[in-house]
Parts: structure tokens; sequence; C-alpha cells
């Protein structure tokens, strides 16, 4: 952790000691910093301090801050790491090794330590690599949590969240018996949901050998997976289609009509039911998802941001000043306080001032993330998983044969031509 907010004269030194490149404010003249982020993930207010503490420490440069959105990023990353653009781009998580792999991205291997290296997020870090150099800077990331009805938990005669598999499903039961409540809203594909009990049960959604990667999910650990989530379904008596996900319909949506017990989702979530139905406003709590193992948590997947200089930027050492800055404990604090997991800090002390957010940064010490191989988005475009849940929870295939059809389809995506 840095010790001393950094302040102006902090980014001097800090600049100061840059080689080469443009980061001194007597090298060339004016120039322009690009930043690029994706809607949504940092306040305005911490990006603007950020910006200006930047444009302090560096007389002479302007920083030029564009908001992108997730629909149509890819293509437009890809045409800005080839022909040139911004300095600082935001990737999603299971984005990074799709451009590192390429070469576009910037190594920065040698400056993880000026970059808080040492309180990085294991599994954004671990995405954010290829080839043995870190090309991608954790940012920030998000985990599901379960989030309940207070009042409805103790009509049941709840009166603690569980702390195992075992209690959750006996929880489930109790609220049966709760007049007109649906116990849990779970979605037959929210795939996401499933991989907390595939990690839980010891299994991993792929290996590798070299540079060739093969599925694993056809294993005990995977079938267990799969079991444990129809136990879900069958014994809550979900309510929620088994042929979709969590999406569709918004599962906020469905919460905010009054009458769930319980469902697994994020904080933002929880404020658009809130939003929609202000009478449920202060009803609810939250936990981390439980693991088969008495008073454990389940691993969970962070789905999140790593932040990256592309390869082509003329202002590398410019791009990793202001990296410098938003990886400092003075602004991770400000991530943490936005309800989101800081990717540079271990200090999550701001998230506990919810319910949601402090039941998420319980769950992140055990977050994980999904293969690292460029090749793994397309499995998820096509998810074979969430097909397998779906057959396998209506009876249209047997547990054997849907784990077993999935974990072919994925191997033959992840052996496919690039």
């Amino acid at each position: 952790m840095i010790v001393a907010a950094v302040g102006v004269a902090a980014v001097s030194m800090v600049a100061a000691g840059c080689g080469g490149g443009g980061s001194s404010s007597g090298s060339g003249g004016d120039k322009t910093l690009t930043v690029w982020l994706m809607s949504g993930s940092a306040p305005d207010a911490t990006v603007a301090a950020i910006n200006k503490d930047f444009e302090a420490a560096h007389p002479g440069v302007k920083v030029k801050y564009e908001v992108q959105q997730w629909n149509g990023i890819g293509q437009k990353l890809t045409t800005a790491l080839t022909s040139g653009g911004p300095d600082v781009i935001e990737l999603g998580n299971t984005q990074v090794a799709q451009y590192s792999s390429q070469g576009t991205l910037l190594d920065v291997s040698d400056a993880t330590n000026d970059l808080n290296g040492s309180q990085w997020l294991s599994a954004l870090k671990d995405e954010g690599a290829w080839g043995g150099k870190q090309y991608g800077i954790p940012f920030y990331a998000a985990n599901r949590v379960v989030i309940y009805r207070t009042d409805l938990f103790q009509q049941a005669g709840i009166t603690a969240p569980p702390t195992s598999n075992d209690e959750w499903l006996a929880d489930l039961t109790k609220l049966k018996g709760v007049q007109g409540v649906d116990p849990l809203y779970l979605p037959g594909q929210d795939w996401y949901v499933w991989l907390s009990f595939l990690w839980d049960q010891g299994g991993e959604l792929a290996t590798s050998s070299g540079d060739t990667w093969k599925s694993a999910i056809n294993s005990a650990a995977g079938k267990a997976a799969f079991d444990f989530y129809k136990k879900l379904v069958d014994t809550s008596g979900t309510s929620a289609p088994k042929d979709a996900d969590e999406a569709t319909p918004q599962q906020s949506d469905v919460v905010a009509k009054g009458n769930t017990a319980s469902f697994i989702g994020f904080g933002y979530e929880l404020a658009a039911v809130e939003k929609a139905n202000p009478a449920l406003k202060g009803k609810f709590g939250a936990f981390p998802i439980p693991s088969k193992t008495a008073g454990q948590t389940a691993p969970v997947f962070l789905g999140g941001s790593d932040l990256a200089i592309p390869g082509n930027t003329k202002n590398a050492d410019l791009a990793k000043d202001w990296l410098k800055l938003e990886t400092s404990a003075k602004y991770q604090s400000q991530l943490a306080a936005n309800g989101v997991v800081p990717g540079t800090s271990t200090d999550t002390s701001a998230l506990d001032s919810t319910t949601t957010g402090k039941a998420m940064a319980a769950g992140a010490k055990n977050g994980k993330g999904t293969p690292v191989t460029p090749k793994w988005a397309a499995v998820e475009a096509d998810n074979p998983i969430k097909a397998a849940l779906t057959a396998y929870l209506t009876g249209q295939k047997s547990l054997d044969q849907a784990v077993s059809d999935a974990d072919a389809a994925i191997t033959k995506t992840l052996g496919s031509a690039s």
C-alpha cells in the first residue's frame, strides 16, 4: 500500500524519476494524454481529480478523457491499437488475453512496483499477463453475492445467513413455507453462479499444455457443480425460467415485484430493485455465496477491468505516470467508495458502508478468473455450459450427457483456428 496520499508534489517526484519518453515537463512542449475508460467504470469526480493532479505535475500536458461504450468497443479498440489513438485504455478482464497475445499492448512488467503491484487482485493480474509478461493493470472488480429480504427470512424463522451449502438448502426449504414467496430467483443459465460451485468443488473450466487448451468440466467436480445447481433450483422451486439467464428478463425487474426472498447478483442490481420499488428500500441484506465447507465462502468469478497502455503510444512514460496516480491508495479508496473492489489495493474498508459491499469484499478474497486464452471469448459467445444447464434441469439430457456434450464443445472451440 502507498502510505501517503499522492499529491502534486509526490507525482512531480515520480515524474522526475522516469526516463525517456516525455514525462518531463521540459520535453518537447505541449502534449496530450488520451485516456479511454468505459461508461460507468469510475466516478467522474474521481477521474477529474486524477487528471487535475496529473496536469499540475506535468505542465504543458493535458489529459483528453473520453468515455467509451461497451457496445461496439471491440472493433473500436482493434482500430485504435493498430492505427493509433489513446494512451491509456480500459479492457474487460476477459478481453486482455486477446490483445496481449496480438502484441498490441505495452509490456509494463518493469513498472508493477511503481503501480502498487504487491496489492494487485490476483485474478485480474493473472488475466493481464501473457507469455510471462504483464500487460494489464488491475482496475476494479465486482463479484456476485446472495441478496436477501431480511423481513421474509425472519418470517421463515431464519435468524442468520447460511454459512454452508447445507444450511442454504435448509433455509430455502423454510422459505417455501412463507405464503406467496419465491425463496430464490435463479434462472437456469446463470453460469457465473454455477462457476462458483465448480471452483468450490476443486474443479476448473479448462487446463492447458503449452499453448493447447481443453475443457476440464467433465470431471467429478464439474458434475457436482451441476448437481448442486439443480438442488438449488429444485429445493427453492424457483419461478425463474430454466432456458434463460439472469438478464432475460432482468432479474432486478422480477425482484422489484416484491415476492422474491433472495437472488444472486450485484449491488447495482439491488439499487435497480429499490429504484423500481421504493417500498423495498432498506429491506435487504447480503451474504457471500456459501461453500460446501461450513464457515467458508465459495470462490467467485471476479468480473471487472484492467487498464493497459497501447503498444503504439508515443506517451508511454506519461501514461505510466497517470497510472501511478490511479493505482494509488488515494484513488483506490474512491473506487471502493463507489461500490467496487479496488484492483490495486487490499483496503476494501470503504465497501463496508453497504451490506452488499461488505459481502462482496468478503467474497472477493476468494476471487478467480476465466482461462487466460484469447479463445475463451469465443466460448462465452455461444456458451455450451448454458445449454448444458438447461438440458439437465429440464431432463432433456442426463447429467453425464449434458456435461460430456458441453465439455466436447468447449474443447472444440478452444482448439479451433484463430
